[in-house]
């Protein structure tokens, strides 16, 4: 007579369905935490070696006797914001390239992407390749 059970317990733990949730949760958690941002201006650095996808809309150049220049035109330093907001009016997602001597105080410079920020501009550094 044959009294053994049809069912045997399989003593090997299976841990592929572990790791199938442990990525997914590493995935959601990846997504999420990219739509987080800081209270930060939101300041691009490119590569120096690659171009720039951002689109441009406005170039603001500084040098080094520090004359504040958009597109090429000189402007006062306390006009920028007015000068800046004209150029925008109608633009959808407007974005600033920043080009700033290396001789430049920063203070120069973070006037600047202080107006990006406070208007809620995107802005890009440049830099030398």
């Amino acid at each position: 007579m044959n009294l053994r059970g049809r069912n045997k317990v399989n003593p090997n733990f299976n841990m592929s369905s572990m790791t199938d949730i442990v990525f997914l949760l590493l995935i959601f958690f990846m997504l999420t935490s990219t739509l987080v941002s800081p209270n930060a201006l939101k300041l691009l650095l490119p590569n120096s070696k690659a171009k720039t996808l951002e689109k441009q809309t406005i170039s603001i150049s500084i040098n080094e006797d520090i004359h504040f220049y958009i597109n090429e035109n000189r402007i006062e330093e306390n006009n920028l914001e007015k000068e800046i907001r004209e150029i925008v009016i109608g633009v959808e997602d407007p974005a600033i390239i920043l080009h700033a001597d290396k001789s430049v105080d920063i203070e120069h410079v973070v006037k600047v992407m202080d107006i990006a920020y406070r208007n809620k501009y995107k802005i890009v550094l440049a830099t030398k390749p």
